[in-house]
């Protein structure tokens, strides 16, 4: 995972690597012990905390390859949007309970989200709001 005087796209290729070897080791432990979460996953934790040991400079291969694939995210989301399209006739029939889930999983979501920032601010900073006279980045008094 360190940088070297390689060109760029051999880097791109070394952290390509680094990112499928990390996959591989998570899908080998999640066989071997039989956790309950995707190979996947695994691998991605792995990763985290193999990035925060290490703490990698910013052209390290590993961050250039995941910066290349980042600016082309939007191409991953191709086949899922293709698969809708090939069953739209069931999508469909079922719009009234998908519309249901989605907006009931969203304001799930926006609710679990605002419990764990309340949770993880510290007590003196759950009150302030942005805009009231000595907030960080309020208003002067």
């Amino acid at each position: 995972m360190t940088s070297s005087a390689r060109p760029g796209s051999t880097r791109f290729v070394d952290g390509l690597l680094w990112l499928t070897g990390f996959w591989l080791v998570g899908e080998l432990l999640v066989r071997l012990t039989g956790l309950p979460v995707p190979g996947a996953v695994a691998g991605m934790l792995l990763l985290f905390v193999a990035l925060q040991v290490r703490r990698p400079a910013a052209t390290s291969s590993v961050l250039t390859a995941a910066d290349g694939l980042l600016s082309h995210l939007q191409l991953l989301f191709i086949p899922a949007g293709v698969g809708i399209v090939a069953v739209l006739a069931t999508v469909r029939d079922a719009a009234l309970p998908l519309a249901v889930a989605f907006v009931v999983s969203w304001v799930v979501g926006l609710v679990l989200v605002g419990w764990t920032v309340t949770l993880l601010l510290p007590r003196g900073d759950r009150g302030r709001r942005t805009g009231e006279p000595g907030a960080p980045g309020g208003a002067a008094s």
